[in-house]
């Protein structure tokens, strides 16, 4: 079985995590720490905008797979996959601070509303679902 959505969200992501990967070392490279963050508030705020991707993706991952699994790879999740990679690019770029530091609390905001809105959904898929497990077909490809 495919999953469209979730394979393309995963490639994103992991382009996205290379790039977060670059900026700490630029920075590192800039301000001369090789280990730890040397208390460089640059060299911490981008190793914190890499750690708080590594912290959400995984679940966010997990549930559009799951809700893909259930659902079917409807539009609907294909648009919040996108948002939530826009909304971690905002937030890395966001940590630098400056004028560009608005795009921290976006990032973190559309982070934690469609993990919200996904885990909810995730969670009703059981209970109100109209299709019976049971019961749908299954279909399996060889090869």
């Amino acid at each position: 079985m495919i999953l469209p959505i979730t394979l393309t969200i995963a490639g994103a992501a992991a382009l996205v995590n290379i790039w977060l990967m670059i900026r700490v070392g630029q920075v590192r490279t800039s301000e001369k720490v090789s280990v730890g963050d040397g208390g460089n508030d640059k060299v911490i705020r981008r190793m914190r905008a890499h750690a708080n991707y590594g912290e959400s993706l995984p679940i966010v991952l997990i549930l559009l797979a799951a809700i893909e699994l259930a659902s079917g790879s409807e539009t609907w999740l294909w648009i919040v996959g996108g948002v939530y990679m826009l909304g971690r690019v905002a937030h890395g770029i966001g940590m630098d601070g400056g004028k560009l530091g608005k795009g921290r609390m976006v990032g973190t905001i559309l982070t934690m509303l469609i993990m919200l809105g996904l885990g909810a959904y995730a969670i009703s898929i059981p209970y109100f679902s109209t299709t019976d497990a049971s019961t749908a077909p299954v279909t399996v490809q060889a090869g």
